[in-house]
């Protein structure tokens, strides 16, 4: 089976910490119905409090996955060397 991407994993994981939360807080609580906002902040603070304490890994991997991107997409000549090749000319 192939592996999935660690920067999908992260944002399913990332989005299931809010909408989980949201979807109890409106479901069972009749306050929530009434006050729609109120239960969106509140879950936005479960699913950071949550990513934080429980999704360092997947961040870690993702984190790590987009670094090795941007650095193959950099192998070129950096700014120093084409500076310094415009300077000795």
């Amino acid at each position: 089976m192939k592996k999935l991407p660690p920067l999908l994993v992260y944002t399913v994981l990332r989005l299931l910490a809010f909408l989980v939360p949201l979807a109890i807080m409106l479901l069972f609580f009749p306050i929530f119905q009434e006050f729609w906002w109120l239960a969106a902040l509140f879950a936005a603070l479960i699913g950071v409090s949550i990513s934080l304490i429980f999704l360092r890994a997947p961040l870690s991997d993702a984190s790590r996955e987009i670094y090795e991107r941007r650095k193959a997409r950099n192998q070129g000549p950096g700014d120093e060397d084409v500076e310094d090749a415009a300077t000795d000319q």
